[in-house]
């Protein structure tokens, strides 16, 4: 799959203050880590929020979101958003904000 470089580059300028961010390639796109936890990441079919088992029931409600789906399987607690989401800048950090708040509740890697 191809990458989304604009979108890469979106995340990059919300986060890129973060201490202990990092970027790996994965999910056949860029993959966002925070202390070596997944947090985020771009395709070209969307942004990838890790929001957390039980949690994401109100980004689910989002015009266009979807569980995020790998090898066919259903990814519990991440949501799949278009560009109609991402694109609006407070839903953007809204929805990286309730991703850190998760990925922050987790042990360091």
């Amino acid at each position: 799959m191809a990458r989304d470089l604009g979108l890469e580059e979106l995340l990059r300028e919300e986060l890129g203050a973060i201490s202990g961010l990092s970027e790996k390639s994965m999910f056949g796109g860029r993959a966002f880590l925070l202390d070596g936890n997944l947090l985020c990441g771009a395709r070209k079919d969307g942004m990838l929020v890790r929001l957390g088992k039980g949690k994401d029931g109100w980004a689910l409600s989002l015009p266009g979101a979807a569980q995020m789906l790998s090898g066919g399987r259903t990814m519990q607690g991440w949501v799949r958003v278009g560009a109609d989401v991402y694109g609006d800048d407070d839903m953007r950090h809204r929805l990286l904000e309730a991703a850190m708040t998760f990925v922050r509740s987790l042990p360091a890697k």
